[in-house]
């Protein structure tokens, strides 16, 4: 039994129950393992939060950071990064789940262990944005306002979103990619 096999059990299982209703031995018994047994590979519910949360973040700013750090302007980065983080949540869905919708079951300490790794993540759509603000190709007042808008909208998403839906993830991306960058008023 290794901690990626924990943690995949755990990230469905918080998925499935919400980190406050999963147990312990929900978890063991994901992996077929004793309760007990468990508690040598790891000392509690918070440790796997924390570790999850890391894992999703270190994935998400992996594919996010290869795109922001290309020689492209900033319009086309935004667009490629809103596809990327689409398919990962799409790719990822309890781990995805786990990050958007768990992340408020931190103690303070993890809490406080977790919020430079978010931090990062986001700095890097807004440094993309305020590289499109410098270019002139984008006009945006508040680029941490606007992140954080992109980001509400992009993770809700995973909330509706079906694989076998009547528009794939990419598609998805690319009109919310759309709206973002173009916004709903007509040309003239």
């Amino acid at each position: 039994m290794t901690r990626d096999n924990i943690l995949d059990a755990a990230a469905q299982v918080f998925r499935q129950k919400g980190f406050h209703g999963a147990s312990m031995a929900d978890i063991a018994e994901a992996v077929n393992l004793q309760k007990a047994s468990l508690y040598h590979h790891v000392s509690s519910k918070q440790e796997l939060l924390l570790a999850l949360l890391e894992r999703a973040l270190d994935l998400l700013t992996k594919y996010i950071a290869g795109i922001a750090g290309q020689s492209i302007p900033a319009d086309q980065k935004m667009r490629q990064m809103i596809r990327a983080y689409l398919q990962a949540l799409a790719e990822y869905p309890d781990l995805s789940s786990v990050l958007l919708f768990e992340h408020r079951s931190l103690d303070k300490k993890s809490h406080a262990r977790h919020v430079p790794h978010r931090d990062r993540f986001e700095d890097l759509w807004r440094d993309v944005l305020n590289e499109g603000v410098r270019a002139k190709l984008f006009e945006c007042p508040d680029a941490g306002l606007a992140v954080r808008g992109l980001m509400g909208t992009l993770n809700w998403t995973l909330t509706w979103y079906r694989p076998d839906g009547r528009m794939s993830i990419e598609k998805i991306a690319d009109q919310y990619a759309d709206l973002f960058l173009k916004g709903l008023l007509k040309k003239r």
